[in-house]
């Protein structure tokens, strides 16, 4: 008995296109960062910091606390900090163009701080930056 005749196998269909991912704070994180900005707009910048880090504490990997620590890290004048801060913001960032943007305008506003110019000069030339 000859073997059965071949079927020619299709490819599997490609998964959908993914959406741009974006980020968002919970409710509990979105209340402790008004608090922090609140809190800062009075000058408490060590009552800012520790709500903040209570905010990380439930959204560690929330690129948008991130981004809210490295502002105030700019704030009390420490851009060494607040660069690594955004350096954070910006890995967790990926698939968010808008959180991206966000991300790279810290990085860059910390490395000019810096008088890192040249640097913030290739960041702000990056795809996400536009």
């Amino acid at each position: 008995m000859p073997p059965p005749p071949s079927v020619p196998q299709r490819p599997p269909p490609a998964p959908p296109a993914l959406p741009p991912r974006e980020n968002h704070l919970s409710p509990a994180t979105q209340s402790l960062v008004t608090q922090a900005r609140r809190l800062l707009a009075h000058g408490d910048m060590d009552a800012a910091s520790t709500t903040l880090d209570r905010a990380l504490r439930i959204e560690p990997n929330n690129p948008l606390v991130w981004i809210e620590l490295g502002r105030l890290r700019l704030a009390e004048n420490n851009p060494h900090q607040a660069e690594g801060c955004g350096r954070k913001a910006l890995a967790l960032a990926s698939g968010d163009h808008a959180t991206q943007r966000q991300a790279g305008h810290l990085l860059v506003d910390a490395l000019r701080a810096q008088r890192r110019n040249q640097e913030a000069h290739e960041i702000e030339n990056r795809p996400y930056m536009r």
